[in-house]
């Protein structure tokens, strides 16, 4: 049953199941009131309008576009479609549609000055002319603390940021500590995120491995092989590890499905892209600013 209750700061903290949503909103007048409203509504009953089609939004993409009806699963499939020549099913975007589909009622329903909805790392952003934001990352998403911030701007094309990993809520194939993504679309930055995690990848004996089924049988990803351990690994796996899931981004930002990620392994960072030029130095906190989020903390990585 869905939950909601007020959080310091003036955020909203939606749940139900599964689905665990962060809301910040700022606004004139009665606008935050109005948004916030308008979010609950939004959340009631989503969770059932996914599993009403989980079938579906579980099995690998085909051919063709699995024929969904909801339009939060229909995104997600959209979201997935890029990459249908791997193993991917519309899951891997989840927690990014969702988030998607909360702020856009949010947004519609009051004119709000800025707004993000963070579903485990997932970030949808709203920014009015002249607003930004200040985007706290993480090195890994086993500690999921804030060690250097992004700051986003409303002229600036992002506005959505996922982080995914092996420490993440989800299964990973690969295994990076943490692979942030800016996007124009959360639902976008959700499914680029994990298939750039599952790049940072390398054969090592140190890595250990177990089929994604015999952890969860109902997880997507079936008889995949997921990561489950990584010990100490030689300075030139990890740098090829690195420069596989590097050239993998690299790939997404030229042909325009994200604008930029921060890539995590082993304490080295890789950035690309706008993440690259928006990263500022490294802060064992980050001081509240216009905009402040907090740290994207570890979202889905199979399942979005």
């Amino acid at each position: 049953m869905a939950a909601a209750a007020q959080l310091s700061g003036g955020r909203l903290h939606l749940s139900d199941g599964p689905i665990d949503l962060v809301i910040k909103a700022v606004g004139y007048g009665v606008a935050v009131e109005r948004a916030y409203a308008a979010a609950s509504r939004r959340f009631e009953g989503l969770l059932a309008e996914l599993v009403a089609e989980l079938p579906l939004l579980r099995a690998r993409l085909g051919a063709e576009l699995p024929p969904l009806r909801g339009p939060i699963a229909r995104r997600m499939a959209e979201a997935a479609w890029p990459y249908r020549a791997r193993f991917v099913t519309p899951m891997v975007a989840v927690a990014g549609a969702v988030a998607e589909a909360v702020l856009a009622a949010m947004v519609e329903a009051a004119p709000l000055r800025r707004a993000f909805v963070n579903d485990g790392g997932d970030i949808a952003l709203h920014l009015a002319e002249g607003e930004h934001m200040h985007v706290g990352v993480v090195r890994s998403l086993a500690e999921a603390r804030p060690e250097a911030k992004m700051r986003i701007a409303a002229h600036d094309a992002v506005r959505g940021i996922a982080t995914s990993g092996r420490h993440g809520r989800s299964f990973s194939l690969g295994i990076a500590d943490a692979v942030t993504v800016l996007a124009r679309r959360a639902a976008d930055a959700d499914a680029a995120a994990t298939l750039i995690a599952n790049a940072v990848d390398v054969a090592d004996p140190a890595i250990s491995r177990r089929p994604a089924r015999d952890l969860d049988p109902d997880s997507d990803l079936q008889d995949l092989e997921v990561t489950v351990a990584v010990g100490p690994l030689p300075e030139a796996k990890i740098a090829a590890a690195l420069a596989a899931g590097r050239a993998y981004a690299e790939r997404l930002i030229a042909e325009g499905r994200i604008e930029g990620a921060l890539i995590s392994l082993a304490g080295r960072w890789q950035s690309l892209g706008a993440a690259e030029r928006r990263l500022s130095a490294s802060a064992a906190s980050v001081t509240d600013t216009n905009g402040k989020i907090g740290a994207p903390f570890p979202g889905p990585c199979s399942e979005g």
